[in-house]
């Protein structure tokens, strides 16, 4: 296939260059507004909790909380399609192939659209004999189906924004997505306190909040796309399936989507777990994981960064720099795991205070996030080292390594330790844990992986001479 120059690259584009240039301050200016574009996708579920628990209650606040897992099992998937779609644009925009990129966006928006409305479908109708099967609390179910139904259905526009931004990120493009999630967060806030102060309409109200602020963050992002010089720039007329490309997206996507469905999986028997302690315990774990996610989501972004630029970098022919961009993202999560870790302990207190006042509650999560939240720079380097290996084109490793790693010894874990020490403790000291044991085989397999890689730019080298 004979492939168009690329065009140089235009003010409207914002991206910049992963290629070229000193990482360290690259990588950073890079992770920085992907960092506060997932701290403001959690306001959309904080703003829920927060909401729910000060003015519905806490059987409201549970039933909030309790969905969250089965949620994030459903759209895993779809999710991890987004990471083939990053993984293939900044391979194809590195080796400088324009109509490889264009293809891949057309394909990657359609897919997301499709994919939306079925998995919708299937989790509006599936709602309530998941959270049975989870054993969510009876006096919290009614309420949990209402939210999660409400949510499914704006499944399809929450897979386009992912989708899309994936496409920017993957070219250097992170503050456009900062800048909408901004305007999209301040809708979501100001619905939640109309609907649910005003309407008094509980969690039903605060899931209409999600769902239209996320329908315009999507509307926004494509939007961009629509008007993008280059190609990444999308045209309506030209989406199609190219099955070439799915396959591809596929083949890096589909594993990343399954670990981290596995991780959701695991998650779910863990809440299930919870549940048996009853909706307080429920309130102040999902209250701790709220506040969780704002310190995991900080460090995770350098997962992200470090995918697209070793996807770049390898399709450009520059493995040392694939090297240094590893070393880097596990510097930069290392350094905000020790900070942020900490310091959202140290104020656990008035933190979980802004979900609920109740002091059996508080002291729940407080627990949580002494266990689970104080060492999350573990699991920030695990995840840097997943997301390299995805960037330089293995991502069927890590899904087995992680499932094995951090699944199957979680399972293992709550069948023998937490049944012979029924305990929140114990129970939450398997996240830890598992962090630690997954990321030493990850380091160990990249190490021999690479090899092969180095190996195969030098004789594709000495072919070339």
């Amino acid at each position: 296939m004979t492939s168009l120059p690329l065009r140089k690259k235009s003010r409207s584009t914002r991206a910049i260059h992963m290629t070229e240039g000193p990482l360290l301050t690259t990588i950073l200016y890079y992770s920085l507004p992907l960092m506060i574009s997932s701290t403001l996708q959690l306001v959309f579920n904080a703003a829920d909790t927060i909401v729910v628990g000060q003015f519905a209650g806490n059987l409201a606040l549970a039933a909030v909380g309790s969905v969250g897992s089965l949620y994030n099992m459903i759209i895993s998937l779809f999710i991890g399609l987004s990471i083939g779609v990053n993984v293939l644009v900044a391979n194809y925009s590195g080796a400088n192939l324009p109509r490889e990129v264009s293809d891949t966006v057309h394909t990657a928006i359609l897919l997301s659209v499709v994919g939306g409305l079925l998995l919708g479908i299937i989790g509006f109708f599936a709602s309530r004999p998941l959270l049975q099967l989870m054993g969510t609390p009876d006096d919290v179910i009614d309420l949990a189906v209402i939210y999660t139904r409400i949510i499914f259905v704006g499944l399809p526009v929450t897979m386009l924004y992912n989708f899309a931004s994936a496409v920017l990120r993957a070219i250097g493009d992170t503050k456009r997505p900062l800048y909408f999630l901004t305007i999209a967060g301040v809708v979501n806030v100001i619905l939640n306190l109309i609907f649910v102060i005003l309407f008094h309409m509980s969690v039903a109200g605060v899931a209409l909040a999600t769902i239209i602020s996320q329908t315009i963050s999507a509307i926004l992002v494509t939007r961009s796309l629509l008007y993008m010089d280059g190609p990444t720039r999308l045209y309506l007329k030209k989406l199609r399936i190219h099955g070439n490309l799915l396959r591809r997206i596929i083949t890096i996507g589909l594993p990343a989507g399954v670990q981290s469905m596995m991780f959701s999986i695991s998650n779910v028997v863990i809440q299930s777990s919870v549940n048996s302690f009853g909706s307080i315990v429920v309130a102040g774990n999902a209250a701790a994981a709220n506040v969780g996610n704002f310190v995991y989501q900080s460090i995770n972004t350098f997962q992200q960064s470090v995918t697209s630029f070793a996807g770049q970098n390898l399709g450009a022919r520059k493995p040392g720099r694939v090297i240094t961009s590893l070393k880097v993202c596990l510097f930069w999560t290392t350094v905000f795991g020790i900070v942020l870790g900490p310091l959202a302990t140290y104020f656990s207190r008035p933190l979980l205070g802004l979900f609920s006042s109740d002091p059996d509650v508080i002291s729940v999560g407080i627990e949580r996030m002494q266990v689970v939240v104080l060492p999350y720079a573990l699991c920030g380097v695990m995840d840097v080292m997943t997301g390299v290996l995805r960037g330089i084109g293995y991502s069927t490793l890590p899904m087995i390594v992680s499932l094995m790693g951090a699944c199957v010894f979680r399972l293992i874990w709550i069948a023998t330790i937490f049944r012979a020490n029924h305990s929140m403790f114990v129970l939450m000291l398997s996240y830890p844990v598992s962090w630690t044991l997954t990321f030493i085989v990850l380091v160990g397999f990249f190490c021999v992986l690479w090899k092969k890689v180095k190996k195969r730019f030098t004789e594709q080298e000495n072919n070339a001479g």
